[in-house]
């Protein structure tokens, strides 16, 4: 028998539909559980066959627990390797690299020493940085988030150079990014599984929570709509991740990946909505299953993206030429919709429940 866990927080909704959708579909010798641990010892044999990890990313012992179950042979979703080097700033720079627009962004220091360190350990930091160029490459309004964060946690709207250093100024140890800000007349969040199975979602980042799903407007583009579903299988193909969300402003035609390094998003039912949500509960639980058929104990059954297997060979990144800038990329032509904008690559089936 093969189980399939999953490993969260404080969430709900998600997690118990994704196990009673996985057992209500009898798959013969797969079953799935909430993950149980009472005791972890070194490279000992895993007790379940996947593993999808919606917490360890705010647990460094979950973080540990997942390492150690992927080296007996765990599928977990998502590599926990990749998950604890990646960051924002990186991703920005490799979707530059595969040809995906994304905003002008710069890498900010903390502007508080880090523990253990004095002015001496950087030595090589000229100080001060050159902040005109800096302000001039990515303009003002601008946005500064941390170069690693998730979630809108620490991010500071700024509307010129004083509103920066004020706001720098209470950042304490957290190295930042600055960002262009992206005018922009459309939003979509999607969510990508398994790097094939994708969900173009409207959405409105500036209003409340739990009303971002909701909109009320005419149907985007066909040809944007295509543009943004490559873009997405594009990104999540190179960074390997399983099961991650991606967002795009649209600005003139051309959609900017604004944030897609989201490897646990938000699914619950009351902030996503009832269709969503039955998308992400039942292609999670297709992919969980098919990961869990594939899976061989003892053997490496994580996913890793081109960028780590095209370093490991030496190989140059194989994307599409990326355009001479993100500010003059080729819009979208505009045309009649033909679909909806809650698309799928490849959509699974539903599998009636077993009774």
């Amino acid at each position: 028998m093969k189980k399939i866990g999953i490993l969260f927080g404080q969430e709900r909704s998600f997690p118990q539909a994704f196990v009673d959708r996985i057992n209500q579909k009898g798959e013969k010798d797969i079953t799935a559980e909430f993950v149980n641990i009472s005791k972890v010892f070194q490279a000992e044999q895993p007790e379940y066959a996947v593993i999808i990890d919606r917490i360890s990313q705010d647990v460094p012992f979950y973080r540990a627990y997942l390492k150690n179950a992927a080296m007996g042979g765990t599928a977990v979703i998502n590599n926990p390797f990749w998950w604890s080097a990646d960051e924002k700033f990186f991703n920005n720079a490799l979707a530059e690299n595969i040809g995906v627009p994304v905003p002008k962004t710069a890498l900010i220091p903390s502007r508080e020493h880090p523990d253990d360190t004095t002015e001496k350990s950087f030595s090589n930091l000229v100080m001060p940085l050159d902040w005109d160029a800096i302000f001039e490459y990515t303009g003002f309004p601008a946005y500064m988030k941390p170069f690693d964060g998730g979630g809108w946690k620490e991010v500071y709207k700024l509307h010129d150079k004083q509103d920066f250093f004020d706001k720098h100024s209470q950042t304490k140890q957290a190295v930042m990014m600055l960002q262009e800000e992206i005018i922009f007349e459309e939003y979509f969040r999607c969510y990508c599984i398994g790097g094939k199975y994708v969900r173009i979602m409207q959405y409105e980042p500036r209003n409340p929570h739990h009303l971002r799903y909701v909109i009320d407007g005419p149907k985007p583009d066909a040809k944007l709509l295509k543009t943004i579903e490559d873009y997405t299988l594009r990104l999540n193909k190179y960074l390997g991740y399983d099961f991650n969300t991606v967002e795009f402003a649209v600005r003139d035609g051309i959609p900017y990946a604004i944030d897609f390094c989201n490897p646990a998003p938000d699914a619950a039912l009351e902030s996503v909505g009832a269709e969503n949500f039955e998308w992400v509960v039942e292609t999670a639980a297709t992919y969980a299953i098919e990961r869990a058929k594939a899976q061989k104990t003892g053997k490496d059954n994580l996913t890793w993206g081109e960028y780590i297997r095209t370093s490991a060979t030496g190989s140059p990144l194989t994307g599409p030429a990326k355009p001479a800038s993100s500010a003059k990329a080729k819009p979208a032509t505009k045309s009649s919709p033909k679909e909806t904008t809650k698309t799928s690559t490849a959509k699974p089936k539903k599998a009636p429940a077993k009774k």
